[in-house]
């Protein structure tokens, strides 16, 4: 029996010093301070991958004053400034018809009766019919180039050529039908589609509206309007909030304006919380830290290191962030309500010692049974 409990514990210690020494480190994930990265510099076949140190820095006072102060005096972008002003005369383009009228002369009157029963929105009315051009034609004027004109510069230019034939002239026009010009809304709203655009400005609020607003999935804070190949992020409640109103964003044909899911600028909560993996949606752009952890049950009493509380940003950029609290202290919330997450973020919740070692334990257990088991067995 003594040689059996000499075979055990051998077989004990080695198999306790082979875990160990293959781990390296008990199980589970921790943050080490500094914190490395592997930096192979783009030749993943190198053995010695230099290590890249990330700077780790404490959500304290100094910190959250700071990046007040910042988006304080952070204006708008120069290129997100200009897309506000004030709307601008309608540009007619070809698909448009044009009603023309020369008072007391009906003889240059076009077919401008009712339009044909049973027709469908995107049939033209009677009237002038702008070709592919952009030009049109009108009686004793010729062919007048409109596309991208408004109204009062073809009624001017009318005016002038029918005052060669005619004394002084009574020139009336105007769009009967707008199917030239349209702007797209897609994305998180009720009724995504096209919405076609006329004489009425229509502003980004108005788009969003005529598109039956925003759905329940939608994220206010990310917003994009899309002109020219040039893509604007916009986030409403930040505009609203910095005395910028979204009606004042007039759109242009072609536009096209994405209104992003919640989920898809989410924040990760991992590590020793009751929730783990938990992928929380922003809540129209806004999430503070402690949001987050509430909404992803909170720290788990058992196992939860309160002071291995971090933040990781711009993992995937090439200058990741990472902010520590030691969140021990029930003061320390009052750090992380006001602490505000950005998309994409991972908050991590370190695990403490004793829960590294149990989970050894654990591993060492079956190993320990296996090995004794054996030794009876060959006895």
């Amino acid at each position: 029996m003594s040689s059996l409990r000499l075979r055990t514990g051998s077989i004990l210690v080695f198999a306790t010093a082979s875990l160990l020494s293959g781990c390296g480190i008990a199980p589970g994930q921790r943050m080490v301070t500094p914190a490395t990265v592997p930096d192979t510099g783009g030749d993943f076949s190198t053995e010695a991958a230099q290590q890249t140190q990330i700077p780790i820095t404490d959500i304290n006072l100094a910190l959250l004053r700071k990046m007040r102060a910042d988006q304080k005096s952070s204006d708008l972008p120069q290129a997100t400034a200009a897309l506000f002003g004030k709307p601008t005369a309608y540009k007619v383009g070809p698909g448009d018809v044009l009603q023309i009228v020369v008072w007391d002369h009906p003889e240059l009157a076009a077919a401008l009766g009712q339009p044909p029963q049973n027709s469908r929105p995107s049939d033209a009315m009677p009237g002038f019919l702008i070709d592919e051009h952009g030009d049109v034609q009108f009686p004793y004027a010729g062919t007048l180039h409109v596309a991208g004109r408004d109204v009062a510069s073809i009624q001017r230019e009318l005016h002038q050529r029918l005052s060669k034939v005619y004394q002084k002239p009574e020139v009336t026009v105007r769009v009967a039908s707008f199917r030239n010009a349209q702007v797209y809304v897609d994305g998180e709203v009720r009724t995504p589609g096209t919405q076609p655009v006329n004489d009425i400005p229509m502003s980004l609020t108005s788009a969003i509206n005529l598109s039956g607003g925003f759905s329940a999935n939608a994220d206010r804070g990310r917003v994009e309007l899309v002109r020219n190949g040039t893509t604007y992020p916009l986030n409403f409640d930040d505009l609203i909030r910095h005395g910028h109103n979204p009606s004042d964003i007039y759109l242009q044909p072609g536009d096209l304006v994405r209104v992003a899911a919640r989920e898809d600028s989410g924040v990760y909560v991992m590590g020793e919380v009751n929730k783990p993996a938990t992928i929380l949606p922003m809540r129209n752009g806004s999430l503070t830290l402690s949001q987050a952890i509430s909404d992803s049950g909170s720290f788990d009493s058992n196992t939860a290191a309160a002071q291995q509380l971090f933040v990781i940003r711009d993992s995937t950029g090439d200058s990741p962030q990472i902010y520590h609290l030691d969140a021990t202290s029930p003061v320390s919330m009052l750090l992380a309500n006001q602490f505000e997450l950005q998309p994409k973020d991972i908050v991590y919740v370190g695990q403490g010692g004793l829960v590294r070692f149990n989970r050894v334990l654990n591993l060492l257990l079956p190993a320990i049974n296996a090995a004794v088991t054996g030794a009876v067995l060959a006895k």
